[in-house]
């Protein structure tokens, strides 16, 4: 009896040792297994079950490091991939792994096929972008044959002897590359696996068609240019601006408007300038004697360029035919002659001064002009009257003593060149001949005083006012 009860005991004992060694063994794999994901796991498309938090992030940058691909997809169906390692590809899981595990715990470790255990977690996405552009411009759909650029409808080009006309848009299979490169890089910094290009909006597409009514306005108003004429006048000349090559000038602006082409209208306007400015340029006058001579002086006509320039690209604009004169910044008396028909003449080797009013002669004396001998040598030239004045002592240069080298009260005054002018001379008895040579004044024109103050009733400010030999 006794052996047979030891061996119960013996028995018992080894059954409970066998116990606690089974649930010592199933609580460390319990323990194990909380360290690992669930099977099944994926993590940003990546099976993960069964690895650690550790293993799991390796085992995620890997694959995108390594076998990375994003499927490009064609309007047409055919379809491009970019490798990840053609690009440089890397994704970096920062945080929330060790969150995702935790969870999974916490909710008593679910698994099987009826359960989802997709997650996915932001992560720090990095490629070259130098690559990527690179492989872009590679592919078939962007640079293969076959491409047909879209085209929106436009005006044609200027043509000799054609009218503009509408050339109609072209809807192509370009693809906009600035799209294309801001779609796929959102795709690779989404981790995406595939994109539609199509459905992305990365074709180019046609925004102005041959019906449209603003290309419509704007060809009409530029075949109106064809049409214009303007007309430049420069006294009894004229220049005629055709619309044939105004039109060789002008574009449509993108919003409608008539663009002028700037060079083209201020290489006209010099042109003009070139021609009709006689402003600080030598001109030939007729003298009373009846010579020709040439004359030059700051007095003429002078085209304001800049401002001119600017008013011709706006009648351009108009469509409207006219007739105009240029703005100047110098004018003269006349556009024809410059000095026109009314003008004083000094005719320093005759000695003698003539008026002209409205091309008749209405008064004329001798006189004196500055003394050559002593180089006062009155200088030719076109000049204009600056202003008249009565009863003014004329004095020369002041000396140290504090008196001037002369003092002559006049009773007309008519400067017009400088401190040189027209004036009565009392002192004189005598007037014209060869007296300037030995005897003449200090450079102004003298004048008996009886003619001097007939002149002074005739002449004005601004009169022109010619001198010569």
């Amino acid at each position: 009896m006794n052996r047979k009860r030891n061996h119960v005991l013996t028995l018992a004992k080894v059954l409970i040792l066998t116990g606690v060694f089974i649930l010592a063994g199933q609580g460390s794999a319990l323990a194990d297994a909380s360290l690992k994901f669930v099977p099944g796991t994926k993590i940003n498309g990546v099976l993960v079950g069964g690895m650690t938090v550790e293993e799991a992030k390796v085992q995620i940058e890997g694959f995108y490091g390594r076998e990375y691909n994003l499927t490009l997809k064609s309007r047409d169906g055919k379809s491009e991939v970019i490798k990840g390692s053609e690009v440089s590809y890397q994704v970096v899981i920062t945080d929330g792994l060790k969150t995702i595990l935790d969870e999974q715990n916490a909710s008593g470790r679910v698994a099987g096929p009826a359960e989802d255990n997709s997650r996915s977690l932001k992560s720090t996405v990095s490629f070259d972008e130098a690559k990527l552009k690179e492989k872009l411009n590679g592919l078939s759909f962007v640079s293969g044959q076959g491409i047909i650029s879209t085209v929106n409808a436009k005006i044609s080009s200027f043509q000799q002897g054609e009218p503009f006309a509408i050339i109609p848009e072209v809807q192509g299979n370009s693809v906009n590359m600035g799209k294309l490169e801001e779609v796929v890089k959102n795709g690779l910094n989404q981790e995406s696996r595939e994109i539609n290009i199509g459905d992305s909006g990365c074709y180019d597409a046609v925004t102005v068609t041959k019906d449209d009514p603003d290309l419509k306005t704007q060809c009409d108003a530029l075949n109106k240019v064809r049409e214009m004429q303007i007309t430049y006048t420069f006294g009894s000349k004229s220049e005629v601006l055709g619309g044939e090559e105004l039109s060789s000038w002008i574009t449509g602006g993108a919003d409608g408007s008539i663009q002028v082409n700037q060079d083209k209208a201020a290489a006209y306007i010099k042109s003009l300038g070139d021609k009709y400015d006689t402003f600080g340029r030598e001109r030939s006058f007729r003298t009373t004697s009846g010579r020709d001579i040439p004359l030059s002086g700051a007095y003429g006509w002078q085209i304001d360029q800049p401002t001119e320039i600017q008013a011709l690209m706006a009648v351009i604009r108009t469509g409207q035919s006219q007739t105009r004169e240029p703005k100047y910044s110098k004018t003269a008396a006349d556009r024809n002659n410059d000095w026109g028909g009314t003008y004083v003449e000094a005719d320093m080797s005759a000695q003698h001064v003539y008026m002209y009013k409205d091309g008749a002669l209405v008064w004329d004396a001798p006189c004196v002009t500055g003394n050559v001998s002593k180089k006062y040598t009155t200088p030719g030239g076109l000049f204009t009257l600056s202003y008249k004045q009565t009863d003014r002592v004329l004095r020369g240069d002041k000396k140290a003593d504090g008196t001037y080298e002369y003092e002559s009260p006049v009773n007309y005054w008519m400067p017009f060149n400088g401190g040189i002018g027209f004036h009565d001379a009392n002192w004189r008895s005598k007037f014209g001949g060869a007296i300037y040579q030995t005897n003449g004044s200090h450079g102004c024109v003298n004048l008996p005083p009886k003619k001097a103050k007939d002149l002074y009733s005739l002449v004005y400010a601004g009169i022109p006012v010619i001198c010569f030999y």
